[in-house]
């Protein structure tokens, strides 16, 4: 770069500066009362560590100094996550004028609180471990299914972020989640209640809205969609009931899309690829799309309009 700078360079960074003196949304600069993304993927790999300690773990630490090193991880776990639940918590209404002492102390009781649900998570997550492993014939043993697939790592989070939407703490379960969504392209919303057994074959394109509920024993395949029919009413709708409710032992193939709040499939359903359902079914039920009427043609370009049906 020269030593003189262009003046048609300093017209565009005035011009840039210029556009940060108002108060917009974008324009927010306030470091320190904003959550760091960093730090919460950070926690969560360090929640999948305490989740999975034999597969997670730094494989350079010895057996018998495990539960040492669990121990330290464990302690890290809750020091940064205690500091970033204080920074969201500002970011609820009744909250902003709360004492800084005092969101400290609250940050402190859901974080223990919390990790105090560790046990049950893990408890949760064997059982979509052994739904993964009984319902793919390509699943070689448990092991591979822990190292190798999104559906599992992209539900390990959601169980994690889940808790913590209970909990009530804002912002971190949805970042949490995305970040899952950004390794895995699973989309699975922290606020949606999901029962054991859980299995998510492939997974790609998978789409789980907010008030979804989903029972036991499911099964999801890659690109199904579980939403709502419309988001015009925008705000309007927040806390409204606008996904779809799954009952126990449903199979959803590839490409299915589940619409509605009112939505209700039963217990036993098998929902065919590529259907689209905006109304309830009922317990035992089949459903398919009706099968494409496939068009095929030969010969050179001149004579592709003789079709063979």
């Amino acid at each position: 770069m020269g030593q003189f700078i262009d003046p048609k360079i300093s017209e565009v960074v005035d011009l840039i500066l210029s556009d940060y003196e108002d108060d917009r949304t974008v324009n927010t600069i306030d470091i320190h009362n904003q959550p760091d993304k960093t730090a919460i993927i950070d926690v969560v790999e360090k929640l999948l560590k305490i989740l999975y300690p034999g597969f997670y773990s730094d494989k350079v630490y010895k057996i018998y100094s495990l539960k040492n090193n669990m121990s330290a991880t464990i302690e890290d776990v809750i020091y940064h996550l205690k500091k970033q639940i204080a920074i969201v918590l500002k970011y609820n209404e009744k909250d902003e004028a709360v004492p800084e002492a005092e969101l400290d102390e609250r940050a402190k009781e859901i974080t223990l609180s919390f990790m105090k649900k560790i046990p049950e998570i893990r408890s949760v997550l064997e059982t979509d471990i052994d739904a993964a492993f009984e319902g793919d014939p390509a699943a070689k043993s448990k092991a591979e299914i822990i190292f190798s697939y999104p559906g599992l790592y992209a539900i390990s989070v959601y169980r994690i972020a889940h808790e913590l939407v209970l909990l009530q703490v804002p912002m971190i379960p949805r970042m949490m989640t995305e970040h899952a969504h950004s390794i895995t392209g699973i989309d699975i919303h922290p606020g949606a209640t999901i029962g054991k057994y859980f299995f998510i074959d492939h997974g790609t394109g998978i789409v789980i809205g907010e008030t979804t509920i989903i029972g036991e024993h499911v099964k999801i395949y890659q690109g199904v969609t579980l939403g709502g029919i419309s988001t015009r009413g925008g705000q309007k709708l927040s806390g409204v009931k606008r996904h779809p409710t799954i009952g126990n032992n449903v199979t959803i193939y590839s490409g299915a899309s589940i619409l509605g709040g009112e939505t209700v499939i039963g217990d036993d359903v098998v929902v065919g690829g590529n259907t689209f359902l905006v109304n309830s079914v009922e317990k035992g039920t089949r459903v398919s799309a009706k099968k494409q009427e496939l068009k095929y043609s030969s010969g050179s370009p001149e004579e592709k309009g003789t079709e063979k049906e």
